[in-house]
């Protein structure tokens, strides 16, 4: 279970600071259950409520600094998804993305990265479903790792940058 004040990730709703653990007042509640109230992070306005127990819904501490560290100095050796079937494609990249895991969701930005360069480079345009799930990964990865840094998010990607120039 985690404590009152706690940054988590909270399955598709990327980071989410734990507000409260009780019982909530919604028709919709199980009574007598306790939920976990959710602020996300990233997200103008609303609270999430998921049931403490909540076996569906993925729930788990953000990484600590040093795992941060860690992550971004694998991403060079980092394998891209393989994408068995082109049709399944963008199927394929949102299980990659639902799994809550920061290693999928780099290897997620390098797959879609690379085919984009490859897509631009024949004159062709990035698809919308590419397009949807790396924002989607950029948004979990770059939203956690600014937790587990202390930046901004908007400084992730650049801090990525200057960890992978220093390792070269």
């Amino acid at each position: 279970m985690f404590e009152t004040g706690a940054y988590i990730v909270c399955g598709q709703h990327g980071v989410c600071r734990v507000e409260s653990i009780g019982p909530i007042r919604l028709e919709e509640a199980s009574a007598g259950k306790d939920y976990y109230t959710l602020s996300p992070l990233y997200s103008k306005g609303g609270v999430i409520y998921v049931p403490a127990d909540s076996e569906k819904i993925i729930m788990r501490y953000v990484i600590s600094r040093h795992e941060a560290e860690q992550l971004i100095g694998e991403i060079d050796g980092m394998d891209m998804i393989q994408i068995d079937n082109e049709r399944q494609r963008e199927e394929t990249l949102k299980r990659a993305l639902k799994t809550c895991d920061t290693r999928q969701w780099v290897r997620v930005i390098k797959t879609i990265n690379v085919r984009k360069e490859k897509r631009l480079a024949q004159g062709k345009k990035v698809t919308a479903g590419d397009e949807r799930c790396l924002h989607a990964a950029q948004e979990n990865l770059f939203g956690e790792l600014a937790v587990s840094l202390g930046i901004e998010k908007n400084e992730v990607e650049s801090y990525i940058r200057k960890k992978r120039e220093e390792q070269k």
